[in-house]
């Protein structure tokens, strides 16, 4: 596995497809409003198939690609994962100014994806399901800015495993994750 952060990337593999379906199917009995996708290949082509069980089209959006990996892009090596994940750890825990090498900082990473899903939102109303596919690092991220209950420890917990479902809910005083990988998230809002 490398490092690989650059849109439109490959496609999926037969794995990757195998996944994409069986989302669709875990899916199907939900009320899709709309299912957005990053501009990369591999995200489009798993979020068509729930697309497709809900009669919808894939709208593509800027903004929730992954972290853009700079120097770190391709490599494989161990070095380069431990510095991806020390930068991710450090934006995690507030400092989110710090790039990786040649790469994004997290500001830069917050910025653009929190403007992304505030498009998103912004088209909806309250109560619509929406689905989101995007890319583990950038979703890790954009979940801890936006939802209250969300802290670093959880952000931090490892991997999301492909097609895995971080599930936020939008409400009156924000928004709150309910599901984190299909583990029900309880608790309140962080420094309550």
């Amino acid at each position: 596995m490398a490092l690989d952060s650059l849109p439109p990337g490959p496609p999926l593999t037969d794995a990757g497809r195998a996944q994409a379906a069986a989302l669709a199917e875990q899916l199907a009995g939900e009320p899709v409003a709309a299912v957005y996708a990053s501009r990369a290949v591999r995200a489009q082509e798993t979020a068509a198939p729930v697309a497709a069980a809900h009669g919808l089209e894939v709208e593509v959006v800027d903004g929730v690609q992954e972290i853009f990996c700079g120097d770190l892009e391709g490599r494989h090596d161990r070095e380069a994962f431990e510095v991806f994940i020390a930068t991710v750890k450090q934006w995690a825990e507030g400092d989110l100014d710090v790039p990786l090498p040649g790469g994004e900082s997290g500001r830069q990473v917050l910025d653009r994806y929190l403007a992304a899903v505030d498009g998103i939102a912004a088209k909806h109303r309250d109560g619509d399901t929406v689905v989101l596919v995007s890319h583990g690092g950038s979703l890790r991220m954009g979940a801890l800015a936006l939802a209250r209950n969300v802290g670093p420890a959880l952000a931090e917990a490892g991997l999301l495993p492909n097609t895995g479902r971080v599930v936020l809910e939008r409400a009156d005083n924000g928004w709150h994750c309910t599901s984190w990988t299909g583990v029900d998230v309880v608790g309140t809002d962080q420094g309550d």
